[in-house]
């Protein structure tokens, strides 16, 4: 299966609290819930269409709680996203989630890049991770995630937890790049290995 990481983010690449203020406080985040304002059509088609594709999920303790406590009480089968949720695999990375009551989910409690590289070596089309930061920026250290599918809004906060914090350098190649009705980038990435660099060449 293809890892793929899906993730909201400001212009300055902030990824904390994106669904309301109670979603993640820690560090004193006081900023949560800049994501609300900015949904629209082309944003919900776009989620539906990157959901379309998913063949398990695997995600961090804390958005596994937040999609549990969420999406797995909505019971329109309409709703691509909840349908797939709520009757896929999902897979929580955590060594303190003492329950997971949500049908189909496999607690990982050894090491997280072994387990997840023989996840990805199983048939399937899209292993997706959501939100889960600390997962990502672990899964980006191993070189397992293929292709990130990042959704950018027009919002500066200064603070809060960033997607791409401690991790190592990673070039990236742009696949497919839209806008929203309301400034939303929805841009698709693919994992190209190690940057290049180079100096300037001084105009002549």
């Amino acid at each position: 299966m293809k890892l793929t990481v899906t993730t909201f983010m400001t212009l300055d690449g902030i990824a904390q609290g994106p669904g309301g203020p109670e979603e993640d406080r820690s560090g004193g985040f006081e900023h949560g819930g800049w994501l609300v304002p900015h949904v629209d059509e082309d944003f919900g088609r776009a989620m539906n269409d990157w959901f379309v594709p998913a063949d398990a999920f695997l995600l961090g303790r804390k958005t596994y709680e937040v999609f549990a406590a969420t999406w797995g009480k909505v019971t329109d089968e309409d709703n691509i996203v909840a349908t797939k949720l709520n009757t896929l695999p999902k897979y929580v990375a955590s060594r303190t989630l003492e329950k997971a009551d949500w049908a189909g989910t496999t607690v990982l409690r050894d090491d997280v890049a072994e387990t997840v590289a023989k996840l990805k070596a199983e048939p399937g089309r899209e292993l997706q991770v959501h939100g889960s930061l600390t997962l990502i920026q672990t899964l980006i250290k191993a070189d397992l995630v293929d292709e990130f599918r990042l959704l950018v809004f027009p919002v500066v906060l200064g603070t809060g937890k960033r997607l791409f914090g401690d991790i190592i350098p990673t070039g990236l190649t742009l696949l497919d790049s839209k806008a929203t009705s309301t400034g939303v980038m929805l841009q698709t990435y693919q994992a190209a290995g190690r940057p290049a660099f180079a100096t300037v060449a001084p105009l002549e």
